[in-house]
């Protein structure tokens, strides 16, 4: 069972930067396909951000594409999402989640392929 906790969202102006970080429990952190996702009120679930294993390929959604980075630390058991340039339509419920995948990148996106969720972390962008 792997748990992940998220943290570093808070309230902070657009224009903003915030660093949210997860914590897997699991040793076998390395194994795993660490994303990104958040949810908006009355949204469904979408897509910020995936990395590989090795750390080796980043994948990002098109709304935060240059103002987003996804990193991880397979050392210190760390993921990471450095946010910059932060817009009021950024603001949602973000989710660290764990892959067991194998395969093309393009299923990366999808949070039904995720095997494992943190518990969120509020991310508020005002304007």
């Amino acid at each position: 069972q792997v748990q992940l906790v998220e943290s570093g969202g808070g309230l902070v102006q657009a224009g903003g930067s915030l660093r949210l970080a997860c914590t897997p429990s699991s040793r076998i952190f390395g194994r795993y396909v660490m994303g990104w996702f958040r949810q908006a009120p009355g949204k469904e679930r979408e897509f910020v951000a995936a990395v590989g294993r090795s750390g080796q390929g980043e994948y990002y959604a098109d709304s935060v594409k240059g103002r987003f980075t996804i990193s991880r630390d397979n050392v210190k058991n760390m993921v990471y999402l450095q946010m910059i340039g932060l817009k009021p339509e950024d603001t949602a419920v973000y989710y660290c989640a764990a892959a067991n995948l194998v395969g093309s990148p393009s299923t990366y996106s999808y949070p039904a392929n995720y095997n494992y969720w943190g518990q969120g972390t509020q991310v508020t962008v005002s304007s």
